[in-house]
């Protein structure tokens, strides 16, 4: 599978939308109810690199492959990135995909929800004052 293949996979999953963060993220991010489960560098020198978030056991088993590595700034929550995809087998790629789909919504990428005028980030909650 090349990226153009996976990009098209990844916007035929149910649920899934697609939208492109220029500089200075330069990232094409796919998520489900507006949950990331993946993305695609968009500038050299890492240009189309592809992360996606995997399980705890899934991260360790793929950080000992060649080419597949943690995800940088986003590996503490069991983010990948694969070099190239076309050197991971196109069944073993997609079912990765899907799995982290079906898992539902996880860490959000920065980490942090907001409630009612409240961010909880890393289970400490500060209270926004009113503007």
């Amino acid at each position: 599978m090349d990226t153009t293949q996976l990009k098209e996979f990844c916007s035929r999953l149910p649920g899934a939308s697609s939208r492109l963060h220029e500089h200075p993220g330069n990232v094409l991010v796919y998520s489900v109810s507006a949950k990331n489960f993946a993305w695609f560098k968009t500038s050299d020198p890492e240009k189309w690199r592809f992360s996606l978030r995997v399980t705890p056991d899934r991260f360790l088993e793929l950080t000992d492959v060649p080419g597949i590595k943690p995800a940088r700034f986003m590996a503490r929550y069991h983010w990948v990135t694969i070099v190239d995809v076309r050197n991971v087998p196109a069944a073993y790629l997609a079912e990765l995909v899907e799995l982290v789909v079906q898992q539902g919504p996880g860490v959000t990428q920065q980490g942090a929800q907001e409630r009612d005028g409240r961010i909880t980030l890393n289970c400490v909650t500060v209270r926004i004052p009113a503007s």
